[in-house]
């Protein structure tokens, strides 16, 4: 999201009014860098922990008077880049009712503040299968709609039945959507940033717990040998169709090419560090200098697949 200029008093209005409803749960000028994999970057403007459904209308109707003031949910954090000055915004985070899994015959119900690997571990536990491959992604269930996330040869495009979503923009009232309505497609779907995904229903088969742990145990196993640990928001880039951002960014010669306290990793090129002391500029422009030294060796231009919030970030002219 690029540069706006918010009216401090906006977002004082909005607090206000979210107060009465929600409490200790909204803050102003809060931390989002602890909510993030990469634990970089500068504050919300109003940061918003929701519990409830009545939680969602509150925000929808304190926000209503100031359209302006632009919105987010963020997840787990685990493909995000918050801007070293922060973001002058509301920033929605799901929490309490919205972390229940309800595990069926043939199918898994899941709010949308469920971790992914709990997910996917809650299944395997009681012999469902089909979700194995979310225990290697570090995001939510509202995440992984909104970005169709995936790995392993799989998608959820694959096994969502369907997904409630909020608008936040209208009257917050959660309202189902099946798979087709949300054009989802590879890490898209046509979710905006003030819609909310509050749960998702997801198709499983039963099968023998045993043999979904050991399916389990396989893919964390993969993980952990092929990518790398440490603070970093996974792949950096979408793979190009028919080859891996990794396997490109690798043959440009560009393991370890650090930009400040960023680095691209030495066990995975398709991944991003940030050591001690690295700002959310450092990724931006490792990031800038990755793209641009590909598309100079190979004509391919790569495409982001990590969200940066706030001003600035790669799209937007290198300060230096």
């Amino acid at each position: 999201m690029g540069r706006r200029v918010i009216d401090p008093g906006a977002l004082d209005a909005i607090a206000t009014a979210l107060r009465p409803r929600l409490g200790h749960r909204v803050e102003r000028d809060a931390p989002i860098a602890p909510l993030t994999t990469y634990r970089l970057g500068g504050p919300a403007g109003v940061l918003a922990h929701l519990t409830a459904p009545e939680d969602l209308a509150a925000v929808a109707e304190a926000r209503a008077g100031h359209p302006e003031v632009p919105l987010v949910v963020v997840g787990r954090g685990s493909n995000l880049v918050v801007a070293d000055e922060g973001f002058p915004g509301i920033v929605v985070v799901l929490g309490g009712g919205f972390e229940a899994v309800e595990v069926g015959e043939t199918s898994v119900c899941a709010g949308g503040a469920v971790p992914l690997p709990v997910l996917a571990r809650r299944a395997a536990a009681l012999g469902r299968t089909g979700l194995e491959f979310y225990v290697g992604i570090p995001g939510s269930v509202g995440g992984a709609v909104r970005m169709n996330a995936g790995g392993h040869g799989r998608q959820t495009a694959e096994v969502l039945v369907s997904a409630v979503v909020a608008d936040l923009a209208g009257t917050g009232r959660p309202v189902a959507r099946d798979p087709a309505s949300l054009d989802l497609g590879y890490r898209h779907s046509d979710l905006r940033p003030d819609e909310v995904v509050t749960g998702a229903d997801f198709v499983v088969s039963p099968d023998d717990p045993t043999a979904c742990e050991a399916r389990l145990a396989e893919i964390v196993r993969w993980r952990r040998e092929h990518q790398p640990g440490g603070a970093n928001a996974g792949s950096v880039f979408r793979n190009p169709e028919g080859d891996s951002a990794g396997r490109i960014i690798e043959a440009a010669g560009l393991k370890g090419l650090r930009v400040g306290g960023a680095v691209v990793s030495e066990k995975h090129a398709n991944f991003i560090q940030a050591d001690a002391g690295a700002t959310a500029a450092d990724v931006a422009a490792l990031l800038r200098t990755v793209r641009s030294r590909v598309a100079e060796a190979t004509g391919i231009l790569l495409t982001p697949e990590l969200h940066w919030l706030g001003a600035g970030g790669w799209d937007a002219e290198d300060p230096t």
